[in-house]
């Protein structure tokens, strides 16, 4: 296999090791395996921004701790605006903001700028401490077997000079499994971290937008191992592309309908999983709250994170 970047299989497998024997070393008591047991683990959870809709920041960042998180990703418009509420009231503003509130910037979502034009985006995250940037691939779409494995090559090698770039600002940018993208299903991001080992390139895992079956997402997440960068709590239930009762709508978020979300808490907790895990789900039509006020967002994120917290302890 022609590998980009210096990348190999024994590295990918070194680097789980590594892992693994830190998480065996943090934990007073551990499976055989060297598995953190479950006392030992833990989600840590990012809240982002577009759940509310268009609401002020000044509203959203004091719910941020209501709902168990310590950050915040931050979304621009459509989803939600609160990247240009930046730009508005200044970096200086938003950072006093943030200490106010005990919040750190977790996450800028940057779907529309694409994995080529994140300059600028880079150098905001630096100057805020930003550590991560996530958006999706770019190249064609529906694609299997070795055109697939040649597209994503090809897009590795794109990818190398944004991701030196990303290193000098100390940011790593997620690329997530979008659908209708080069970068959408598990062979693709299999082949992304196998022939790109750059440090700087993660994946952004969504749920979402694969078959709905927990063992095999679970499989999916041990192959990814430390390369896994975010994990959205997000299942498919009935879609986010048409106008459906609310009730229907929020079967996105985890703990409601059948999809069971023990399997994957299982799976982060083998690679021992440090990244930020967001409650999440998309609203019809984008750019609303998910729910009429915050305190029914932030009740509702609360409702799925205690669902969460369950499949920890299961």
């Amino acid at each position: 296999m022609n590998r980009l970047f210096s990348s190999s299989a024994q590295a990918i497998r070194r680097r789980e090791f590594n892992a693994m024997a830190a998480a065996s070393l943090a934990g007073s008591v551990c499976k055989a395996d060297g598995i953190a047991s479950k006392n030992d683990f833990r989600l840590n959870y990012s809240l982002a921004s577009c759940l509310y809709g268009y609401t002020d920041l000044s509203v959203i960042l004091p719910e941020v701790a209501k709902t168990g998180a310590t950050s915040i990703d931050i979304w621009p418009m459509v989803h939600g605006n609160q990247r240009e509420q930046i730009d508005r009231m200044g970096e200086d503003t938003f950072a006093g903001l943030l200490r106010k509130h005990n919040v750190t910037l977790g996450c800028l979502t940057q779907y529309r700028l694409g994995p080529f034009g994140l300059g600028k985006e880079l150098s905001f995250a630096k100057r805020l401490g930003c550590p991560l940037v996530v958006t999706g691939g770019k190249g064609p779409k529906d694609l299997s077997g070795n055109e697939l494995k040649k597209a994503v090559a090809k897009f590795a090698q794109q990818m190398k000079p944004h991701l030196d770039q990303a290193a000098e600002c100390d940011v790593t940018i997620a690329i997530e499994n979008h659908g209708n993208n080069l970068i959408d299903s598990p062979d693709s991001l299999k082949w992304l971290v196998e022939l790109c080992d750059h440090p700087k390139l993660g994946i952004a895992l969504a749920p979402y937008h694969l078959t709905q079956e927990p063992t095999a997402i679970a499989e999916l997440i041990r192959d990814l191992g430390p390369r896994l960068s975010v994990f959205y709590a997000w299942q498919h239930g009935m879609g986010s592309t048409e106008k459906l009762p609310k009730e229907q709508e929020l079967l996105q978020m985890p703990g409601r309908g059948d999809f069971d979300f023990t399997p994957l808490v299982d799976a982060l907790r083998t690679i021992h999983f440090t990244g930020p895990t967001e409650i999440f789900m998309h609203p019809v039509p984008r750019g609303v709250a998910i729910l009429e006020t915050p305190e029914a967002v932030t009740a509702e994120v609360n409702r799925a994170r205690a669902y969460l917290e369950g499949c920890l302890n299961a």
